[in-house]
């Protein structure tokens, strides 16, 4: 599987690292690597429609995301991320991505198509409620998107585009 996603600045990264280490310190397993924010998701993202995407990007305005809401995702019922406020910025950045994907990759995921995405932070990999219990309250995380990335699952290497 190869995945779009917003690379956050490191502060924020730093911040949902932080979130995910006290998971870890009550015993929850938690995602591995930086954490991101994923756009679009592909069997295949072929390399020419990612260099048009690479095109696309240089002249998008990124947003800055409130990542606010501890929730669980339809079809991920196992794990707890925190979502992010959705605005028309964020909208048109992601439909703009889409754009370019639209007709050129393979085994397109459904759940990160306009109209089905819910932008988010994965932050637990099992118990939701547990580590709803540990994070719990807790302050938003306002994370300035720096650029987009590809990254394949099975490997974790990210390659900025």
């Amino acid at each position: 599987m190869q995945t779009v996603r917003f690379r956050l600045a490191d502060d924020a990264a730093d911040e949902l690292t932080g979130l995910r280490a006290l998971l870890v310190i009550a015993g929850l397993p938690v995602p591995m690597g930086r954490p991101a924010v994923t756009v679009a998701a592909a069997t295949t993202i072929p390399a020419g429609t990612r260099a048009a995407l690479a095109t696309a990007v240089r002249v998008l305005a990124l947003p800055t995301l409130w990542l606010t809401n501890l929730a669980a995702v339809a079809g991920r019922d196992d794990e707890l991320v925190l979502a992010a406020v959705v605005d028309t910025e964020l909208l048109a950045v992601h439909d703009a991505v889409h754009e370019v994907l639209a007709g050129k990759v393979r085994g397109p995921v459904a759940t990160h198509l306009p109209g089905s995405w819910v932008p988010h932070c994965r932050l637990a990999t099992r118990d939701p409620a547990a580590a709803f219990a540990t994070l719990h309250p807790l302050r938003p995380v306002r994370a300035a998107v720096t650029g987009l990335e590809l990254a394949d699952t099975r490997t974790g290497e990210a390659t900025p585009l």
